[in-house]
């Protein structure tokens, strides 16, 4: 893209010398801290239970402006193990809605306090019931726009459902940002697992997730075996082999990876944004993407994953970025076509072109 075409995501990240830590970055992001306060989205939200044509049921909240309908629905989505109440789903959400933004939150099935609402256990294949749960909440637009935002894994199904819109559009929806992609689950897996805190961080989020996810369905499941398995890809393998129909790890990841030209023939415009120093997705992963011109790729030098956060109050830059990127797309100034697209480093003034 060329520099007129660029997003608000692409304008120079300069953080604090105390924040040029990719990894301080990315356990900060998810600090309970940097939600606290006043928080009228959620203040107004009202929770939904979306059941899709195969019976499946996805719980998310709902929050509409009120009296008067807001300028667009954003409709967000976490990263694995995360849920609507995360910390930079409750801060994005918030600063959405005070600009005059309808927000809703979506949970995958056993994230937040969903894991009663089915009987199988949650996959990161599983794109229908998502893209059909973001299609039955997009309805709630009614006519207006549709905004589609994902963070990390929700980043990955942002980008599938935005592909998979090209044979089966979602009305209304007309701008996606994926914060942090996994593009390349298995790589990013292998990463987690290398960062000791990371690494301890997912396993004891998932590890009593099935455990709950036992204690509800205990005629299904016995993940005993699986609770004392030390890293993030050994659970993967595990579960895979004694509760999904794949033969391996590898052919499950491959399922849901979008790197290489996964991505070309997204036509929805669409945003990503990325740190060099992520601790757990590779830049190296969206240098290499083949996109068409209504996707942009911004790739800083800082901000760790998920977090672009500035200042000591920790707010992360995307938190502005998005609703002022979203309000420019309702209003109907959306960015030109620019023919290519351009990775930028968002804080140099160097910028290289993407293969396309």
């Amino acid at each position: 893209m060329t520099p007129s075409a660029q997003s608000e995501l692409a304008r120079p990240y300069r953080p604090p010398l105390f924040l040029r830590n990719g990894l301080l970055q990315t356990l900060l992001a998810s600090l309970r801290l940097r939600a606290a306060g006043a928080n009228p989205m959620r203040t107004a939200a009202r929770e939904l239970i979306l059941e899709t044509s195969a019976g499946v049921r996805l719980l998310g909240a709902h929050s509409p402006q009120a009296p008067a309908p807001g300028r667009g629905l954003a409709i967000l989505l976490p990263g694995w193990e995360g849920g609507i109440d995360s910390t930079y789903m409750l801060c994005t959400g918030r600063a959405l809605f005070r600009r005059g933004f309808d927000v809703f939150r979506l949970n995958y099935r056993d994230h937040g306090r969903s894991h009663h609402l089915n009987r199988g256990i949650f996959y990161a294949v599983l794109l229908d019931e998502v893209f059909e749960a973001v299609a039955r909440a997009a309805a709630l637009a009614a006519g207006r726009p549709v905004l589609l935002a994902g963070f990390s894994l929700g980043g990955n199904f942002a980008l599938r459902i935005g592909r998979r819109c090209g044979a089966q559009p979602i009305p209304g929806l007309c701008r996606i940002v994926a914060v942090s992609p996994a593009l390349d689950p298995a790589a990013a897996t292998a990463r987690i697992d290398r960062h000791p805190l990371i690494r301890g961080y997912f396993l004891e989020k998932w590890r009593r997730s099935l455990a709950l996810k036992q204690s509800l369905f205990p005629e299904l499941y016995d993940f005993a075996p699986a609770l004392g398995i030390q890293t993030v890809m050994g659970l993967t393998e595990h579960l895979l082999a004694h509760h999904s129909p794949y033969a391996s790890a590898a052919a499950y990841f491959a399922d849901y990876t979008l790197t290489g030209e996964a991505l070309a023939s997204l036509r929805v415009p669409a945003s990503l944004l990325t740190a060099a120093d992520d601790p757990i997705v590779a830049a190296a992963d969206f240098e290499a993407l083949r996109c068409g011109p209504a996707t942009e790729v911004v790739v800083h030098r800082h901000g760790g994953h998920n977090g672009f956060l500035q200042g000591w109050r920790l707010q992360s830059r995307y938190e502005s970025d998005i609703p002022e990127l979203f309000e420019r797309v309702c209003a109907g100034r959306t960015l030109p076509s620019a023919g290519g697209m351009n990775i930028v480093q968002g804080d140099a003034s160097s910028k290289s072109d993407c293969k396309g």
